[in-house]
């Protein structure tokens, strides 16, 4: 199985024809959020419309840049990954949208707490599967993937937390866009692609055992 996970679009899919065969020969495309810069449903609509004519099968969550009806919008079309979780064969995917509090009051923020319970939620739907995909928008604190440029550590304590108390086999992040890179929280393997606008993407192949991902830039 291949899954392909782009995150931080913001409305820009200008890499897109350069990664058309990929996605179209993905079993799953995630979306880890901001498809939207501070838009609603209709510029979410746009996005996921046209990632949908290469690939139909998407699970997507708003980011902290969307506004909260495009987590209404999602969840309508049983696509959203905030607070739930889907299994693809022995593969659980789950996750958490939005992010934790920021200086600057963006349209979809959470307190810690809620964001732990977003993903206890979504876990007890794939608590089972035998390779479990965790996919929070806001990366975990004290990492590589969650520093700004000025050096300080700004992403979620309860994503860390989740993270050590669960071992899910991957974390797919997003939100600091100048902090892409990969780490790892004990077993679990931590990415961030960067915003797909710059070209910043993630693949994932999956096996019996095994769920390995890699960065990958086009840019």
């Amino acid at each position: 199985m291949k899954i392909i996970a782009i995150g931080d679009i913001h409305e820009r899919l200008n890499f897109l024809d350069l990664l058309r065969d990929e996605i179209s020969t993905a079993q799953a495309v995630i979306v880890t959020g901001d498809l939207t810069q501070f838009g609603g449903v209709e510029e979410a609509r746009k996005v996921l419309d046209t990632l949908r004519q290469i690939n139909d099968n998407i699970y997507a969550q708003a980011g902290n840049l969307d506004a909260p009806d495009v987590e209404t919008y999602l969840s309508g079309l049983e696509i959203s990954l905030h607070g739930k979780g889907y299994l693809l064969g022995h593969v659980g995917i789950f996750g958490v949208g939005g992010s934790n509090p920021s200086p600057f009051s963006t349209p979809n923020e959470f307190s810690e707490e809620s964001i732990y319970d977003f993903l206890q939620r979504g876990y007890e739907n794939v608590k089972d599967a035998s390779l479990k995909i965790m996919v929070p928008h806001m990366p975990p604190h004290n990492t590589k993937v969650d520093t700004i440029t000025s050096g300080l550590h700004v992403g979620s304590t309860s994503v860390r937390r989740f993270i050590e108390e669960h071992q899910p086999d991957l974390c797919l992040t997003g939100h600091i866009h100048e902090a892409a890179g990969e780490d790892r929280i004990g077993k679990t393997h931590v990415l961030n692609p960067g915003p797909f606008y710059e070209g910043g993407f993630i693949t994932i192949d999956i096996d019996e055992t095994e769920a390995s991902a890699g960065l990958r830039f086009l840019a």
